[in-house]
Parts: structure tokens; C-alpha cells; sequence
């Protein structure tokens, strides 16, 4: 693995364990997580190959990257975020991987794309995570994110794309999913603050746990407009195809061909 920016020392920790600790936390919210990241990959198998050059876009603590160097181990990654603990997480997990970069940047930062070692990618991909964005910095993102893939090239968001047509729709898949939350919660599922707090008391997290809060405060989800809006934008940004692959009743896998 080739560390650019991170700085942070990954020994003394069991990394397998903080990466299966993150996947129950995310799972707690997203039964069916595992279904998007294989339908993700499909697609990335079918349309640029089986050795591809990927960015992992807020890329935490590189999920998306574990399981694509799985599925195709002639991929490379290129992993990019802002949050220190859960690079830190990443670096651990990576170390030694010379098919990983990992890269600390704002995403919001317009020169952002200056920080990393290609100038293009055959697929950039991205889960979970680019909900915390506003429109108008989102579509932004995505002007960017359009002047990264080639030609033939695909960029894949699996995020929380909420229909505001649909109001009762909504109400219900949303009531259901939070009995079914409760249910796991009483099994002993942790939730997102119950995962930091865990985090914050690691030897090694601990640090870049606090650096991480500095940073970006208290969780806070940005607007989650409709697919059709991502849609919308990424063909105004350049891509020929867009549609969604894959949808549960409150996500979305959104693929954009370039």
C-alpha cells in the first residue's frame, strides 16, 4: 500500500476486527448492503474488465476496496477521504498492499483532484456516503467526478435516494425498517455513535477519533434528493447512460457510463 497523506501509524491494532466491527454498524442500517456492493462489482467486471483502475471515492475505511481486490485481485485502488480514524482503519487494513493508495482529501475542496496519483479512472465508485452533501456541492462533485472517468468508463453512487413523490411509500418502508432496527438493537447491535464511542476509547483510534470530530462535528445528513435528480445531473455532466442497477424501497445503485 502507498500512503500519500494519512501520517498515521497503523500497528497495535486488530484491523480485521475495527473492519467487521464497521460492516455489523453499517449493516444495522442496511440489511442488504453486501447485495449492492456485489451488484456494484458485476458491473464494474462487465464494463471495464477485471483489472481495472478504481477510485474509491470517501472511501472510509476502504469496504468498497477489500471487496474489490477480493473479486478482482488485478484491480488497483485508489482510496480517498477526509475522516482520520476511519483512513487510519484503511492504512491498517492495506499495509504493505502495493495495489492501494490511500489519499486524505476534502472533497469539498475544489483542487482535490491534485492529490491523486492518476488522472483518470476506468471506475469510480462510491457507497453511503455522499449523502452527507447538499445539492449544490454535490453536483459540483459530480462535474468532477465526470472529468475523471474515461471514456468507457463508469462511476457507480449506492446511496440513500429518497422519492419525495411518494410520501406514505416512504412513511411505511421507513416505520418497517426501524421496527426491524429496534429488534437488532435489542440483540445487541451497535449504532453509528455507540461505534465512535468504542472508537474514541482505542489506543490507536483514540487520537484520530478526536481529529475526526474536529473536523466534521456531530452527524449530519445533507438533502438526499431523488435518483432521477442524480440522473439528471451526471448527464448534464457528461455521461451518455444512467440508470439505477439495483434499489431497495429507500436506496439506490446509481450507474453513470461515460
Amino acid at each position: 500500500m502507498t500512503d500519500t497523506t494519512t501520517g498515521f501509524t497503523a500497528a497495535g491494532a486488530d484491523w480485521p476486527a475495527w473492519q467487521r466491527s464497521w460492516d455489523r454498524q453499517q449493516e444495522w442500517y442496511m440489511p442488504d448492503r453486501e447485495e449492492r456492493f456485489r451488484i456494484m462489482l458485476d458491473m464494474v467486471e462487465a464494463l471495464v474488465g477485471s483489472t481495472p483502475r478504481v477510485l474509491d471515492l470517501a472511501c472510509g475505511t476502504g469496504t468498497i476496496t477489500a471487496r474489490l481486490l477480493a473479486r478482482l485481485p488485478g484491480a488497483t485502488s485508489t482510496g480517498v477521504d477526509l475522516d482520520p480514524a476511519l483512513l487510519t482503519i484503511a492504512e491498517g487494513t492495506f499495509a504493505g498492499d502495493d495495489r492501494v493508495t490511500l489519499v486524505t482529501a476534502d472533497l469539498k475542496d475544489p483542487d482535490w483532484t491534485a492529490k491523486l496519483p492518476y488522472d483518470s479512472y476506468d471506475a469510480i465508485l462510491t457507497a453511503t456516503a455522499l449523502h452527507w452533501f447538499h445539492s449544490e456541492p454535490l453536483a459540483a462533485l459530480y462535474g468532477q467526478v465526470a472529468g475523471l472517468v474515461r471514456a468507457g468508463g463508469v462511476f457507480m453512487n449506492a446511496d440513500h435516494m429518497i422519492d419525495e413523490t411518494t410520501p406514505r411509500i416512504n412513511a411505511a418502508e421507513r416505520a418497517l425498517r426501524h421496527t426491524r432496527m429496534d429488534r437488532a438493537k435489542d440483540g445487541g447491535a451497535l449504532d453509528w455513535s455507540e461505534w465512535w464511542q468504542l472508537a474514541a476509547q482505542d489506543p490507536v483510534l483514540a487520537a484520530p477519533t478526536a481529529r475526526r470530530f474536529e473536523i466534521y462535528g456531530e452527524h449530519a445528513d445533507g438533502e438526499m434528493p431523488s435518483a432521477a435528480w442524480h440522473a439528471r445531473v451526471l448527464r448534464d455532466h457528461g455521461f451518455g447512460e444512467v440508470r439505477p442497477v439495483w434499489c431497495s424501497p429507500s436506496d439506490t445503485l446509481l450507474l453513470a457510463l461515460k
